[in-house]
């Protein structure tokens, strides 16, 4: 657990690098994102989106540079010790247990069965279908509402940072839109931080306050997300 200190800023990276035995795929990248913001970072395959998550949450060791959360360096710390100061992860691997009901993969979230009914009423607010179907197992729900069961798994404990991967890959138009209601809502009602990995623009730039392009390990381009930006980002995808 880390005590937090006076800042407007959640997660700060400054000059990580990152990667897979020699290979750096992270290279030198400082990064900023404010508390309550939604911030989505954009970027062709393999240009270490992924990689970049994971490094924030310690499965990735950071070889330089220093990742901080509330002004408090987190660099080199257990996945688990971050999930407890209030760090949520929602891979772009489908991370269910398809053989166990929805109510036990969620219950894998939360640290007591004493914790566990208000987490689910939680989730419920964002997708109501998951109340009446708690004992179906995962691996018969649809792609879209696996996809809703991972980011809902993710917001069991309200974290203060959530970070999510490809949420809206290979979903439909109605199915995105219900996830992109429930992060402005989680937004709105718990003031959560978002890092957003996205390859869908429309989906990206509706939700998100800024955005970023990753190319090849860099931050390529920044700015602040609204239709104006579509070009511009589009640009920076273009092969």
């Amino acid at each position: 657990m880390f005590d937090a200190v006076e800042t407007d800023t959640k997660l700060t990276l400054d000059g990580v690098t990152s990667g897979y035995g020699p290979v750096a795929i992270i290279k030198d990248l400082s990064l900023s994102i404010r508390k309550g913001e939604i911030f989505a970072l954009m970027g062709k395959n393999g240009m270490g989106k992924t990689t970049l998550l994971k490094t924030i949450l310690g499965l990735v060791p950071s070889r330089e540079g220093e990742i901080r959360l509330d002004g408090r360096s987190i660099t080199g710390a257990a996945p688990k010790v971050l999930i407890k100061s209030g760090v949520g992860y929602a891979p772009q691997e489908q991370p269910l247990f398809t053989d166990l009901s929805i109510r036990d993969n969620l219950r894998l979230a939360v640290r007591s069965d004493r914790e566990l009914d208000a987490a689910l009423e939680h989730v419920f607010t964002h997708f109501p279908f998951l109340r009446d179907r708690l004992a179906q197992k995962a691996g018969t729900l649809s792609g879209g509402e696996q996809k809703m069961l991972i980011l809902s798994r993710a917001l069991m404990l309200k974290p203060d940072l959530i970070l999510i991967d490809e949420i809206s890959e290979g979903l439909q138009p109605t199915v995105i839109a219900q996830i992109a209601k429930a992060l402005q809502a989680e937004r709105a009602e718990s003031g959560t931080t978002i890092l957003l990995v996205e390859q869908n623009l429309n989906f990206a730039l509706e939700v998100a306050d800024r955005w970023a392009v990753l190319k090849l390990g860099e931050i390529d381009d920044s700015g602040i997300a609204g239709p104006d930006s579509r070009e511009r980002v589009l640009e920076h995808l273009k092969i």
